[in-house]
């Protein structure tokens, strides 16, 4: 078990485990962090630059987007997660937007596979999962708008 986590290009999904433990997943490990997943996703705001409220502002500016909000976790390398919940409910989930290859409905919820063919599993319909990942690619594509403009 780990003490913090820096999410990075490799970072593909943060999800509880109880109240004050979270299992990171990336491409080729997984880890055990003895903080909530809100935790590790304020620490990385602060850590490349801002705080979540302001990643939560810019999202909102840049789309209109005021609850459940995605946000850029590091712009340089459009490191975009997405909440599959209220960050209020402790069994929120982080997901790592360029890491979904796929996701579907199936018994209990919503299974996502990502780049590396690692699946998990998450209580989630597949209503609010499309519109979540929906939301996170509004996001990615005004940052991509922003930045081609600007070239």
């Amino acid at each position: 078990m780990v003490d913090d986590y820096e999410i990075n290009a490799d970072t593909i999904a943060i999800i509880p485990v109880d109240d004050n433990i979270s299992k990171v997943y990336e491409q080729e490990e997984e880890y055990i962090v003895s903080k909530n997943v809100n935790k590790i996703i304020e620490n990385n705001c602060k850590f490349y630059g801002s705080s979540y409220l302001g990643r939560c502002e810019g999202t909102k500016y840049l789309t209109g987007i005021k609850s459940k909000c995605p946000i850029v976790i590091e712009e340089s390398r459009n490191i975009i997660f997405f909440p599959t919940s209220s960050v209020r409910n402790n069994r929120n989930c982080w997901i790592a937007l360029n890491h979904i290859k796929e996701y579907q409905k199936n018994f209990y919820g919503c299974d996502i596979t990502f780049n590396n063919d690692k699946k998990i599993s998450l209580d989630i319909s597949l209503y609010s999962l499309d519109n979540q990942y929906y939301r996170a690619t509004m996001l990615k594509s005004k940052l991509n708008d922003r930045k081609s403009f600007k070239n």
